[in-house]
């Protein structure tokens, strides 16, 4: 199996973190984004997208195989990604699995609900070096997860 890892790298704070450790395994990175945070990183293939609702998720998902990790903070896209039997993990670490999508996914519909109905929402927590830590042993372990698979 021909694993790699794919990031939603629009807005991602773990872009080289996550270049840096995939290379520890040998594994290929591919960075999806549009035309409007278009990157280059050495170590990685980028994939630039038209701007569009969603047209870096689509493109992703076409791309993911069975076995593929994906760095998202979108909890839809790793529903899809989940679906084709890959590997979802989040900016701080945590992987997406059958047990948490659902009540994720029903979590983002509430938020979504009282926003339309003018409320408002505290953004989310600033980000610290802790979760870069804690980002770097969860990809790593989950990398040699899928690696020796």
């Amino acid at each position: 199996m021909n694993v790699k890892v794919l990031i939603d790298a629009d807005g991602c704070p773990v872009v080289d973190l996550t270049i840096a450790t995939a290379k520890q395994f040998e594994l290929p990175v591919i960075l999806l984004c549009d035309t409007s945070h278009e990157m280059q990183r050495e170590g990685a293939e980028t994939v630039t997208v038209s701007k569009g609702a969603d047209a870096v998720d689509f493109v992703l998902v076409n791309r993911v195989a069975k076995g593929d990790v994906v760095v998202t903070q979108d909890y839809g896209l790793a529903a899809m990604v989940l679906a084709k039997q890959g590997y979802p993990i989040d900016q701080n670490g945590r992987i997406y699995s059958a047990e948490n999508i659902d009540q994720l996914l029903h979590g983002r519909h509430i938020a979504k609900k009282i926003r339309q109905g003018g409320g408002r929402l505290k953004g989310p927590k600033k980000r610290r070096l802790e979760d870069n830590e804690n980002f770097r042993e969860n990809l790593a372990a989950l990398l040699e997860k899928v690696a020796v698979n």
